[in-house]
Order: C-alpha cells, then sequence, then structure tokens
C-alpha cells in the first residue's frame, strides 16, 4: 500500500525523505519489525519508540511516524506528527482499509461481567457465522487463537486481527472494552454496532481519579455505536448512563432483575449446580431458562447476550436454547473437578462487588461453611482492599488473606491494608502469604458440604512479584494438592 494512502486524513507537521514508499505493514515493536514496514514511535510510559529507530531500520523499516525531532536525510522516510499516539487510529484504520465497518462490531464494557458477556455472546453467534473475539482472555480471529497482554489492545492491534477476521469471513467480533481502552483513545475510528454495558463500581481509580471519570470513560462507548445500545438499568450508573444516552438516534435495550426492562428475569433461584429463572420481553415473551451455572450474576450475564442477539433479529426461541446451553467462562467461578467430591470455584473477582456477588450466591445454597482464599493486587488502588476484607469476613466462616500479583509492594503492607477492613475480636480468619500454602490450608480444612472460594486470579495462570512472573495457576495449584491427599 501506498504511503500517501496510509497518511490519508491525517494531520502532518512534515515529511522527509522519499514520499512514494511502499508500505507492507505497520509496527511499533522494533523487535518485530519486518522488511517495507513502516515503524510507528510510540513515546510509551516506559519506552519510547524513538530510541529504536536505528534498530527497526536494521531490521527492515522503510518509514518512520514520529513526534520527535530525530529525522535525518538518510533515503528513509519520516512522518513527523503532533503525537503519534493520536493519530494510530487512523493510520491503522487507513491501512488495513478500515475492517470494523466490515462486521457486525459489538462492544462490552462495565466493572464485572465482560469476558463472560462476551464469551457467551461469541458462542451463540458463532453457531450462526464465524465470530472473532478480543478479550481478556485472548484472541481469536475466526481461525486462531492468540495471546493477549490487555484486556483491550491498543488501535493497531485491533484494526490488525478485525483485519484477519474479516479476511477469515467472520461476520461478527465481539470485544470488551475497557475503561483504559476508552480514555487512551485505543478503540477511536472503531464502528460498533452494539454497546453493552454490564455494571459499574470502583475499579481503576488509580488510574481515573475519581468514580465520574471512570462512570464517562465507560459511557463514551455508547456515543460510539449506530445499530442499539444494551443497558444494566438495575446499576444506578446504567440508569445515569441510560439517561444520557437515550437521546441519541441510536435505540436503547434495557434489562435487569429489580427494575422494568426490555428483557427481564423474574423469580430468579440458585441452586449448587445450576440457576433458573423466567424471562419476560416484547411481545408477551415468558419463558423459563435453566442455567448450567450458578449465581444471580448468571442471570445479568445471560441477560445482556439475550439483548444483543434480539437486536441482531436472532430467533428468540433458538437464542433460549442455546442459553441453556452455556458452561461458565473460564476462570469465571469455575469449579475444580476432583474426586474427593470438595466443592472448590476458581473465581476472577478481584473488585468489592463482585466478591460480594459470588460470595452472596454462594450463601445462598451452601449447605456447609464457606472458605474464602483472596488478596489484592499491588500496586493497585488500596481502598477496596479494607472493603474485600470485610466482605469476606461478612459471608465466609473463615477468611483465608493470601498473596495475589503484589507487583512492587510488599505483599505484609498489602495484606495490613485487607486487615483493616477485618474485625479482630473474631477468630474466623488466618493470614497466609504464601498463595499455595493458604490453597493447602482451605482444602485441608474442608468437609463435606463446605465450599471454597478462591478468588482473585481466576484465568490467571501466573504471579507477579516485582520484575518476575511466575507460573501459578489456582486451579492447578487446587489439583495437585488434592492429588497429595491420595
Amino acid at each position: 500500500m501506498k504511503l500517501e494512502h496510509i497518511l490519508k486524513s491525517m494531520e502532518i507537521v512534515s515529511i522527509l525523505g522519499p514520499k512514494d514508499v511502499e508500505i507492507k505493514g505497520l509496527e511499533y515493536d522494533s523487535r518485530n519489525v519486518k522488511k517495507d514496514e513502516l515503524f510507528v514511535c510510540i513515546n510509551g510510559t516506559n519506552v519510547d519508540g524513538h530510541n529504536f529507530i536505528e534498530c527497526a531500520k536494521q531490521k527492515g523499516a522503510v518509514a518512520f511516524l514520529i513526534d520527535k525531532s530525530v529525522e535525518k536525510d538518510d533515503g528513509f522516510t519520516y512522518i513527523k506528527v503532533k503525537n503519534t499516539n493520536d493519530v494510530l487510529s487512523i493510520l491503522s484504520k487507513n491501512f488495513y482499509e478500515n475492517p470494523s465497518e466490515k462486521l457486525n462490531l459489538i462492544g462490552v464494557t462495565g466493572t464485572n461481567g465482560k469476558t463472560s458477556v462476551a464469551t457467551f455472546l461469541k458462542e451463540i453467534l458463532s453457531k450462526e457465522a464465524p465470530c472473532g473475539f478480543i478479550g481478556t482472555t485472548g484472541i481469536y480471529d475466526g481461525k486462531n487463537y492468540y495471546d493477549n497482554k490487555n484486556t483491550t489492545p491498543n488501535n493497531m492491534e485491533i484494526q490488525k486481527n478485525l483485519s484477519r477476521m474479516y479476511e477469515n469471513n467472520c461476520k461478527y467480533c465481539v470485544m470488551e472494552v475497557s475503561s483504559h481502552a476508552l480514555s487512551l483513545k485505543r478503540v477511536e475510528n472503531l464502528f460498533y454496532k452494539i454497546g453493552i454495558f454490564t455494571n459499574l463500581t470502583e475499579d481503576h481509580l488509580d488510574f481515573h481519579k475519581t468514580f465520574e471519570n471512570y462512570r464517562k470513560a465507560k459511557e463514551s462507548l455508547f456515543f460510539m455505536t449506530s445499530k442499539a445500545n444494551i443497558i444494566n438499568i438495575d446499576d444506578i450508573n446504567g440508569r445515569i448512563i441510560l439517561e444520557n444516552v437515550k437521546k441519541l438516534r441510536v435505540p436503547c435495550i434495557t434489562y435487569g432483575i429489580n427494575y422494568d426492562a426490555t428483557f427481564k428475569g423474574e423469580d430468579v433461584k440458585l441452586y449448587d449446580d445450576k440457576t433458573v429463572f423466567t424471562l419476560k420481553g416484547p411481545n408477551n415473551l415468558k419463558s423459563e431458562i435453566t442455567l448450567n451455572m450458578v449465581g444471580q450474576f448468571t442471570v445479568y450475564n445471560v441477560l445482556a447476550v439475550i439483548c444483543a442477539c434480539y437486536v441482531l433479529n436472532m430467533d428468540i426461541n433458538e437464542t433460549i436454547e442455546d442459553i441453556s446451553q452455556l458452561k461458565s467462562v473460564s476462570g469465571r467461578f469455575e469449579k475444580v473437578k476432583n474426586d474427593k467430591n470438595l466443592n472448590i470455584f476458581v473465581d476472577y473477582a478481584h473488585t468489592p462487588d463482585a466478591l460480594d456477588n459470588v460470595l452472596k450466591s454462594i450463601k445462598s445454597f451452601v449447605k456447609g461453611k464457606i472458605i474464602t482464599v483472596f488478596g489484592c493486587g499491588g500496586n493497585r488502588e488500596k481502598e477496596k482492599r479494607p472493603i474485600m476484607g470485610q466482605i469476606s469476613q461478612k459471608y465466609s466462616d473463615l477468611t483465608i488473606i493470601t498473596s495475589d500479583n503484589p507487583r512492587y509492594e510488599n505483599p505484609e503492607d498489602i495484606i495490613k491494608d485487607i486487615l483493616e477492613g477485618i474485625d479482630r475480636s473474631k477468630d474466623n480468619y488466618l493470614i497466609i502469604e504464601d498463595r499455595k500454602e493458604a490453597i493447602r490450608e482451605s482444602i485441608y480444612r474442608a468437609r463435606k458440604g463446605d465450599i471454597i472460594l478462591i478468588a482473585g486470579k481466576g484465568h490467571e495462570n501466573y504471579q507477579i512479584v516485582n520484575d518476575n512472573i511466575f507460573e501459578f495457576d489456582d486451579k492447578q495449584v487446587a489439583k495437585e494438592i488434592i492429588d497429595e491427599m491420595n
């Protein structure tokens, strides 16, 4: 593709070097540069791409997008802009020829439930036509799966993967849209057909500073859609967002359990192996649904999926049948299979609201005691730590406080923050910093009818300590400990 086409609609400060250049690819990581590519110099938090120009040249780059005065008359092409991050979305859209317009792109945002809603929707849509996926658990382009470092990658990666999806005959793409991605403009120049809001509770305030900023970041997705906005109106912030976007030309579809909504779940019954509820919707729809998943939060998740299928004009009876076949997403209230009949669940709950929801659900059907193992991540907002301690102690018969991705913080300091929410006059909590030992203690203490909840990491298979990433999978660790008991 010619350089001039890639630079279309971009505000250019200057161009030095040949302009009639053929560009075969875009890259922002000098280690991955290939022959005849354009290297984008991104000035990141820890690394400045301008420092790797010479490395990119050796790899075969022929042109460089810059926002610093580093250009020189050496036969290479330097395109200078005010800020490379600000034009990345235009550059990527042009090079990959605007793939989001060729797909039914669906964005899912909210504090909790994004991964489950997006995964469920992908599974159901895939029965009609190939459906791509971008989210916390990875990227699927219609043929291949890839690891994903961020819930929502940068715009270049998104456009590249959407292009692959289109080439692989995908009709749909479902993607999780994080508040970071919205604030940092990673999803600019994407054309969403549908936006879905799950819920909003305090999280990422270390980045957004205020809860209002956090909500506004999430809300911005719903000004980027063309077909429908789907909102959970049981959530107070969902109602605020609904009020702010309902005057747009894009229709709003609502869901909930406690408020009258387009699709409503009633008579919710929770069991230890299933959830049953009555679905009410347009055209006098009334149908009892049995889910192979546990917890009231699963009802909210499937209601969001039903709304999206309705907007996409899918047969409601087929959707209900597909919903009843769904299984839990990896690391989302996932049961650890074992031959000891121990009820062990792994869940990604790492916010107060998520922990509250999952423990409330367990409380409604547990026959014995609840044993909760959890910690809080380092270098993340400290305010939620005592709240999570308080929640765990409130619903659990035993809370085991441990370590969870301490990063650059001392694990003991994180645990001290959690203890501020613990009533120390009670003897229903333990401190075991080593996560494996904490899980071992919970398993050896469990009796018939008890439920162990290992919270915080879910699908993650690592621990982050300083600059080191260690292999650590809650499910695998639990299985290994159970094997020890034989």
